[in-house]
């Protein structure tokens, strides 16, 4: 779970390319970035992730699928990877449709997992 005052990385996957978004400690979008779903492209996130505070946790979308190789390399360099859920198809009727906007959605992911209790929020 991120802890207060760390960054926090938010993937949609895809076949051919992922989308991240970082959110800073406070939960606040920083930046995007579109890269190539291979081992280029893992690395390209690793280093554009080091320029936004170097996040120990990630929301990965499709971690058994179009993610998994990624989600291996994260966890390789020991960033804590969440599956996260792809976004309600109702949700997304209603906004729109997009990778950023399902990235950042994934890097809240465990943002709020950290933020609540075995209670509920």
């Amino acid at each position: 779970m991120p802890t207060h005052g760390q960054s926090v990385l938010g993937i949609d996957t895809h076949k051919h390319f992922h989308v991240a978004v970082v959110l800073n400690g406070l939960g606040q979008y920083q930046d995007s970035l579109l890269f190539a779903a291979s081992e280029a492209g893992s690395r390209e996130l690793l280093a554009w992730s080091v320029e936004h505070g170097g996040p120990l946790t990630a929301g990965v979308e499709g971690t058994g699928s179009y993610g998994y190789q990624l989600t291996r390399a994260l966890q390789t360099v020991g960033i804590t990877v969440f599956e996260v859920n792809r976004p309600d198809r109702a949700n997304r009727r209603r906004k729109g449709k997009s990778d950023p906007i399902d990235a950042e959605a994934a890097a809240r992911g465990p943002v709020r997992a950290s933020n609540s209790s075995p209670e509920g929020p």
